[in-house]
């Protein structure tokens, strides 16, 4: 069962992939006007491969490089779950035990920081979240990705690469900005689901602690500014994300081809390999980073204000 919410949470990443398709036709034109400036370094904006016609309508889906590349991860992560558990057996052994050693460890490690609880409701996201932002991100670093496509020559620097035929899916704001607004939706749903629409609101714009007579009055109005300052911090949490993520993966890979451009058509390998090292470092970080920032967003409005001191143990759930 956990394998299927696994796989489940997999798909799902398909969707921010699609989410954000009428921002390519923007991003396309960016990078069109990018390539005609002929520029090195990566495009802000992926590059569109093909458009595929979408029924009924008379709009077309744009298929960036970023988004093959995205599927593909998807797709590389679905088989090897499911045939490392095709034949699963009490004893591990194998791509069975390395699957069930690296669940049980994210998961191990989730609950020590967001609760038992919470971790039964969501690791099946948060789990299939970091192990597809890690490999994502790797996957941005093979040798084929970013250096095979289309492009021009440029004097003492070799073939400049400006529409590759794969490209680092988190060097895409769309792919950031769609997985971060997923996110926003199921975080909504937990937290309605722990407090109700009332608990939800109280959470918020309620006073805090036992207060009474004009005291009260002066606290309702502090904490219901309060909980507008909250709205507005909760609304732009999705755009924090999606440009942590973004920021870092991207300049990533630019830092890459200028170090490879530095050492020449010859050595250029060699003054990136550092560089190279040090990106898969932040590729692991990185997924660390958005996967304990939206449990640790999920666990403030999921801890009930009678469980603030006791949720490590509990999840904040001692309420119900």
């Amino acid at each position: 069962m956990r394998f299927q919410r696994f796989i489940l949470a997999l798909l799902l990443t398909l969707v921010p992939a699609c989410v954000a398709w009428a921002a390519e036709d923007h991003g396309h034109a960016a990078s069109a006007s990018h390539k005609a400036e002929r520029t090195s370094g990566l495009p802000p904006a992926a590059p569109v491969l093909f458009k595929v016609p979408l029924p009924v309508t008379d709009s077309v889906l744009p298929v960036t490089n970023s988004m093959v590349l995205t599927w593909v991860v998807a797709l590389a992560i679905i088989l090897g779950a499911q045939l490392a558990m095709r034949r699963s057996a009490m004893v591990p052994a194998g791509a069975q035990n390395f699957w069930e050693w690296m669940v049980d460890g994210l998961e191990g490690f989730l609950a020590g920081v967001i609760g038992k609880h919470l971790v039964e409701k969501t690791f099946w996201f948060f789990g299939s979240l970091f192990i597809f932002i890690v490999i994502t991100n790797w996957s941005g670093l093979f040798p084929l990705v970013g250096t095979v496509g289309w492009g021009y020559a440029q004097e003492g620097h070799g073939f400049h690469v400006s529409e590759p035929l794969l490209r680092g899916a988190h060097a895409d704001f769309n792919m950031t900005f769609a997985m971060s607004m997923v996110f926003f939706a199921l975080w909504l749903i937990w937290a309605i689901q722990e407090n109700g629409v009332v608990g939800f609101l109280k959470h918020l714009f309620a006073p805090k602690g036992a207060t009474s007579g004009p005291l009260l009055a002066l606290m309702v109005v502090v904490f219901f500014a309060v909980g507008l300052l909250e709205v507005v911090s909760i609304v732009f949490r999705p755009v924090s994300l999606s440009f942590r993520l973004f920021g870092n993966i991207y300049a990533g890979e630019n830092m890459l081809e200028s170090m490879t451009h530095l050492g020449g058509p010859m050595l250029g390998w060699l003054t990136a390999l550092p560089f190279y090292f040090m990106e898969l470092m932040v590729g692991l970080v990185q997924g660390l980073v958005f996967m304990l920032l939206t449990a640790v967003f999920t666990l403030l409005i999921c801890t009930h204000d009678e469980s603030h001191g006791s949720h490590g143990d509990e999840g904040g759930h001692s309420g119900h």
